[in-house]
């Protein structure tokens, strides 16, 4: 009768730690005021061997930032617009989840069918060169993924992840285009020389 007495306080006790563990986790997670005035600071992931969630860093520096827009929560910062020699637009930043749940970035896939397999990631972005009148979409590979980021797992509240998507480059000339993922306002960019 005393073993059995004992085993129940020892899950009792042990119950009672973990839920005290848990409450001071998310504690230190919340807080801090929704005014914009800074941004959230976050903390390195720490990486599983199984995982293919996206890698949280840090939230871009203003003075890197070429654009920000926000929409029911979520940020997203574009650090990059970089034409390469190869015809290639690459953009690329950080977004931010605002909102108190995972977010798994469902609304910004493609509605092109083929790439219906790229849920979960930017497939849905497109670029437009407003002077030459043309929309260029994201590219893919022959097996019809996008060249893009895929936040498998989704993006935790208050972290913040990188991302990057991959256009047909516009013509020398122009220097500004319009990236536009859905839910999000359109972003104007100025587009830098690559390597």
């Amino acid at each position: 009768m005393n073993l059995r007495r004992t085993t129940t306080t020892r899950r009792a006790l042990a119950a009672v730690a973990i839920t005290t563990g848990l409450v001071f986790s998310v504690a230190g997670c919340g807080g801090g005021d929704d005014k914009g005035d800074a941004a959230p600071k976050t903390s390195s992931a720490t990486k599983s061997d199984a995982s293919d969630k996206p890698k949280e860093t840090q939230s871009a520096d203003a003075d890197q930032t070429l654009a920000e827009v926000k929409n029911n929560g979520i940020t997203l910062a574009v650090t990059s617009a970089k034409r390469d020699q190869g015809g290639y637009l690459t953009v690329s930043g950080t977004v931010t989840n605002g909102t108190s749940g995972i977010w798994l970035a469902t609304e910004w896939k493609s509605d092109e069918s083929e790439l219906q397999g790229n849920a979960a990631s930017v497939a849905g972005a497109s670029i437009v060169d407003q002077a030459g009148k043309k929309r260029y979409l994201v590219l893919r590979d022959t097996q019809g993924r996008c060249l893009c980021t895929k936040f498998q797992g989704g993006i935790d509240p208050g972290k913040s992840s990188d991302w990057f998507a991959q256009f047909p480059a516009p013509p020398e000339g122009t220097t500004s285009v319009q990236l536009q993922i859905p839910t999000m306002p359109p972003a104007q960019l100025d587009i830098t020389e690559g390597d």
